[in-house]
């Protein structure tokens, strides 16, 4: 097993020297664009990390603080002409501060307690605060409070925090998609059904719709009832020991070696998904498993670009959609030409081009809670762009991003639908 005593020590010096600081990167990222402070950069964090490795720099509250005011977007991996694995160090610098305890208090403790170690570590736990908080939308008690003026007592971020409530769905995955779906036609190809845990609550139907999809290009498709969350969540905020557990238990329930594709339709997490071997490369039991694992994972739109897409018929109604592309889908997984393929395969839909598509829009995981300001100002600007296109459709491939778009254009009244590309081929499907 890896080491806990120094994250930046201990990994591989030539990821943590490979930086060669040209600073073709900066243009990409967004908080340097935002700031213009060096050490807001890629370059700058690279440097900071590289000093930690060399013991020069001590782990401090502002090396913490910089960790995590970086989007974690990867944009800067693929403006890097090196090819610096920024994702790989951008995770053992958090985990460093965590491990450090430069960044603990009381209140921040408590949250990542709950959050991280309780909640997102078991869906039983989390359907169970999702059924809590629907039972309080459906019964009207929500709409009640906003009503009554009470919120008005809240500091400004509770507020903020409120109103980005996400609806949680009528029914969850496991009621919704059958553990085993047979393929329409000819068996082509067996493969597993990743439903998530955030997007498990809020976005099931988006699940549902990609087991429709994958069933009807030749896909029997098992969906097990109980799963769990990837451990994005945690390897993206410190939590290594924590992100490895969660891994072993994922090729557990979902034996790569029995599959003929691992499918997930979050960019987030697939982009986490793929790199489980580096997660357990130090692990004698699980490496070579999880080899195999990293193969077998494929993004939605990735599969269906590779075996084939049945078009659908031409009884679709016509749209202007763009499409958004989630930064973990564009720049940590590469997948950038497939969901266009996609969006273009359905009859009578027109596709604009978004500017800046590959710009982040603020989600990233819970960044848009844990750096408001930035969050927001990313956001402003991609719903800028998004009106310059005319389109009444925004389309994009991540539960944060779809839930960032819906609430930013409630917020400024758009009307607009934002709806995951899956979504928007199952319906062709359904109309033809």
């Amino acid at each position: 097993m890896r080491s806990s005593s120094s994250h930046l020590k201990d990994l591989d010096y030539s990821v943590v020297q490979q930086c060669m600081h040209c600073g073709l990167c900066l243009p990409s990222c967004p908080t340097y664009v935002a700031t213009k402070v060096e050490r807001h950069s890629p370059r700058g964090r690279i440097a900071l990390m590289r000093a930690i490795a060399d013991e020069r720099l001590e782990v401090s509250r502002t090396f913490g603080e910089e960790m995590y005011f970086c989007l974690g977007c990867l944009a800067c991996m693929t403006a890097c002409p090196a090819g610096v694995n920024y994702a790989e160090l951008f995770e053992h610098a958090r985990a460093e501060a965590e491990a450090s305890g430069v960044l603990r208090s009381p209140r921040r403790n408590l949250i990542r307690a709950v959050a991280i170690h309780w909640l997102f570590s078991n869906m039983n736990r989390l359907q169970t605060v999702g059924r809590l908080l629907r039972l309080y939308q459906q019964l009207g008690l929500q709409d009640l409070v906003r009503r009554s003026g009470v919120l008005k007592l809240l500091p400004k971020r509770l507020r903020e925090l409120e109103a980005s409530t996400p609806e949680i769905q009528r029914y969850f995955s496991s009621e919704l998609i059958p553990t085993i779906t047979a393929p329409a036609g000819q068996k082509r190809y067996r493969v597993a059904m990743l439903t998530g845990c955030a997007q498990d609550l809020i976005f099931s139907d988006v699940n549902r719709d990609t087991v429709e999809v994958l069933a009807r290009n030749g896909c029997e498709v098992v969906t097990p009832a109980e799963q769990l969350c990837c451990g994005s969540l945690h390897a993206h905020n410190g939590e290594w020991n924590s992100a490895q557990e969660l891994a072993r238990k994922q090729i557990d329930r979902f034996p790569p070696e029995q599959f003929d594709a691992i499918i997930t339709n979050a960019g987030g997490c697939g982009s986490h998904l793929k790199h489980y071997h580096k997660l357990l490369a130090d692990d004698a039991v699980y490496a070579e498993r999880a080899k195999i694992w990293d193969q077998k994972v494929k993004d939605i739109h990735e599969w269906l670009d590779q075996i084939g897409l049945e078009p659908p018929g031409k009884g679709a109604p016509g749209g202007v959609v763009t499409y958004h592309e989630s930064c973990h889908l564009a720049h940590g997984q590469k997948i950038t030409a497939e969901p266009r393929r996609l969006l273009r395969a359905i009859p009578n839909l027109q596709l604009v081009e978004l500017p800046e598509s590959n710009w982040c829009c603020g989600s990233a995981g819970i960044y848009n809670l844990l750096q408001p300001e930035m969050a927001n100002d990313l956001l402003q600007r991609k719903l800028r762009h998004i009106r310059s296109t005319g389109a009444t459709v925004v389309a994009t491939g991540n539960p944060g991003c779809l839930l960032q778009l819906i609430n930013g254009a409630k917020q400024e009244g758009l009307p607009l639908r934002i709806v995951h590309p899956i979504t928007l081929l199952a319906e062709a499907y359904r109309r033809s």
